[in-house]
C-alpha cells in the first residue's frame, strides 16, 4: 500500500511489486489522478478527495509504515504517522530506511527538538531507523518499536 503514483521511486517500487505477483495497492488524491503522475496497472487504486483524505486512509490500511528515502511529501507522511504515534493514535511500526545515512538529519533535528524541551524523550523511540531492507522488515515484523 502507497501513495499511488508511478514516478519515482514510488513507482519503481509498485512496478517491482507486481512483476514479482505481489499486490500494490495506491492511494492517491483526485488531484493528482493525471496520466503519467496515477499508477493505473496497480491492484488496486483508491482515488481521495485530497491530501488529508490519502493519509488518513493510508492509515486504516496500513500494519506498519515503511518510509523510504524520499522528498517533502514523504516526509510529510512519515512526521504526521510520527505525530500521530506521539499523541498514542497508535502502536503501529515506523520503519525508516537510512541506507547510506538519509535520514541521519532528521534523526538529528529530533535531538535537537528533544534537547530544546520542544519534544518528549521518548519521541527517539516512536520510530526506528534500519539500514537496510532485510532490517526494516525484521523490525516491522517484530512490531517492538514502539515505548
Amino acid at each position: 500500500m502507497y501513495g499511488g503514483g508511478q514516478i519515482g521511486l514510488m513507482g519503481v517500487l509498485a512496478d517491482a511489486v507486481l512483476s514479482n505477483g505481489g499486490v500494490a495497492i495506491g492511494v492517491i488524491p483526485r488531484f493528482l489522478m493525471i496520466p503519467g503522475i496515477a499508477h493505473l496497472n496497480l491492484t488496486k487504486l483508491e482515488v481521495v478527495e485530497d491530501m488529508h483524505a490519502r493519509k488518513q486512509r493510508m492509515f486504516e490500511l496500513s500494519n506498519a509504515f515503511a518510509v523510504l528515502p524520499g522528498g517533502l511529501g514523504t516526509l510529510d507522511e512519515a512526521v504526521e504517522m510520527i505525530t500521530w504515534g506521539q499523541l498514542r493514535l497508535h502502536e503501529k511500526p515506523i520503519v525508516m530506511l537510512g541506507s547510506d545515512q538519509f535520514w541521519a538529519p532528521f534523526s538529528a533535528l529530533l535531538d535537537q527538538l528533544i534537547l530544546e524541551g520542544f519534544a518528549p524523550r521518548r519521541a527517539e523511540r516512536l520510530f526506528t531507523i534500519a539500514d537496510n531492507i532485510n532490517q526494516m522488515i525484521d523490525i516491522i515484523d517484530s512490531g517492538e518499536n514502539y515505548p
